[in-house]
């Protein structure tokens, strides 16, 4: 099957993420086992979703992993001009949810799979699949701690294939999403002398973190990334039935995205000794005031590969690129990283048309993500 035949297939597999992405797991396992290749599964603790994993070539120490996550954001409400989970072919552009991000590169090396099965490789190619990428990159730890202990030899380099337009990214920042509730008291709003608003300690809230952005951005810099800058952002706020009710319960949804001079959870952890502060001086009003944040998903690290490290220059030799990027968004590279593989971003596609209606890759991008891994398959075998 060509990269363009096997995106169709993967595109029709409408699988968001916290759903059952086995459908297409399944499929992705029959078609490597039908090349005389073994897979094997990671799942979920409920058994309704799985990573999947496989290694091509010898066990020897030194392999590369390509790795790429099998989830997409949601269509409903988007303008979408196709049918989105129908890959649809317009002016050499390829359409449909997860064209881009990121199942552009998972076609891309799905289809050089005969080629590394026929050459002779003298270090292994492993290819990695990952669920529930897009709401925190909830199952890479485990999928890459069940390589490395899974395979007696160790790989070496990590290529995520997030959509970079080819263009090779070793630096990201961390990102933690929260969950925050304030519960306060209710009554009329003519009484707000006597109450404790859950709407108006909310904003007080959100305003401490604005500032602490603003110290952050005057305090700590880096001019690799844009803003250069750890950044928090609140996204959500609900709460209030009526404006002569003084609203009980306000819920807040907020990410920090860090530079890997700041830690996520220090920062969340300073933004809790607030909440404590502001809960001692409200009790005395209302006494069961309370401020309560949850973590929605692990702590997702920064990326920190150094212009000197070699997998910066095996990916200079098969994409012929010569220069290095940063990205303010955050990947599963980080987590390889971490796992102590030299991780990098390369892959088909513009991040500018992911999560967006009509999203597409370019067949040129595909094209040239094709090349690629043709060229680590020869790069493997000499």
């Amino acid at each position: 099957m060509t990269a363009k035949e096997i995106l169709a297939k993967l595109v029709s597999f409408n699988i968001l993420s916290k759903e059952s992405n086995l459908p297409i797991i399944d499929w992705i396992s029959d078609y490597i086992k039908s090349y005389g290749i073994d897979t094997v599964y990671v799942y979920s603790k409920d058994k309704t979703q799985a990573s999947l994993h496989c290694r091509i070539g010898p066990s020897v120490d030194g392999g590369i992993i390509l790795s790429g996550h099998t989830d997409v954001v949601p269509v409903k409400g988007q303008p979408w001009n196709t049918n989105p989970f129908e890959l649809v072919e317009k002016d050499k552009k390829l359409y449909g949810r997860g064209a881009c991000d990121m199942k552009g590169f998972l076609a891309c090396f799905l289809s050089v799979l005969p080629k590394m099965v026929a050459t002779d490789l003298k270090k292994p190619i492993y290819f990695a699949f990952s669920y529930d990428e897009e709401i925190g990159c909830i199952s890479a730890p485990e999928l890459v701690a069940h390589i490395k202990n899974y395979y007696s030899e160790k790989p070496k380099y990590a290529i995520i294939g997030e959509p970079s337009m080819m263009q090779p990214i070793i630096g990201q920042k961390g990102i933690l999403d929260i969950l925050t509730e304030i519960n306060g008291s209710e009554g009329h709003s003519s009484g707000i002398n006597k109450e404790v608003s859950a709407i108006h300690e909310s904003a007080r809230l959100v305003m401490w973190l604005e500032n602490k952005m603003k110290i952050l951005a005057n305090s700590t810099t880096n001019q690799h990334f844009s803003p250069p800058h750890s950044t928090i952002h609140v996204g959500k706020f609900n709460g209030g039935i009526a404006t002569n009710v003084v609203a009980n319960k306000v819920i807040l949804e907020w990410e920090i995205r860090s530079i890997p001079q700041n830690e996520t959870t220090t920062i969340l952890s300073e933004f809790e000794d607030y909440c404590r502060e502001l809960e001692r001086e409200k009790q005395q009003l209302f006494p069961t005031f309370k401020i309560k944040s949850t973590k929605l998903h692990p702590p997702v690290p920064c990326l920190e590969t150094s212009k000197n490290a070699s997998i910066v220059d095996f990916i200079f030799d098969v994409n012929g690129s010569s220069n290095v990027s940063y990205v303010s968004y955050a990947t599963e590279a980080g987590q390889f990283a971490e796992a102590g593989l030299e991780s990098i971003i390369c892959g088909p596609g513009s991040i500018t048309q992911a999560h967006r209606a009509n999203e597409y890759i370019s067949i040129e991008q595909l094209n040239l993500g094709v090349e690629m891994i043709d060229k680590i398959v020869y790069k493997l075998s000499v």
